[in-house]
């Protein structure tokens, strides 16, 4: 089984930044990728971004529009969503996840593709 912790959510001031992590243990989560998601408050669950263990290759949300950056560092077992140019919105959850066994190269985008879930963690940009 994969488990998943999260670091690094608070609150930031307008056009700031905030990297959040996520330390994977377990055997599950090195297949293929691992994947960030948002909540905000009342909506659902959305897409952030994904990338690739093996090479490092990102995806990322239409909403991202450059500002945010995912990573991973294999020796560590975590990866990372750099956030930049923090515009104020209401108080979000971020949640890394991992999708488990996956034999093709595609990135999953949807929650139901998912496996494994972080604890929740949350951000929130100050005007």
């Amino acid at each position: 089984q994969v488990l998943l912790v999260e670091s690094g959510g608070g609150l930031v001031q307008t056009g700031g930044s905030l990297r959040l992590s996520c330390a994977a243990s377990g055997r599950t989560f090195s297949d293929n990728h691992m994947g960030w998601f948002r909540q905000a408050p009342g909506k659902a669950r959305e897409f952030v971004a994904a990338i690739s263990w093996s090479t490092g290759s990102t995806y990322y949300g239409d909403f991202v529009k450059g500002r945010f950056t995912m990573s991973r560092d294999n020796a560590k077992n975590t990866v990372y969503l750099q956030m930049n140019s923090l515009e104020p919105e209401k108080t979000d959850v971020y949640w890394c996840a991992a999708p488990g066994e996956v034999r093709d190269s595609y990135f999953r985008t949807s929650v139901e593709e998912y496996d494994f879930w972080g604890q929740g963690i949350q951000v929130a940009v100050s005007s």
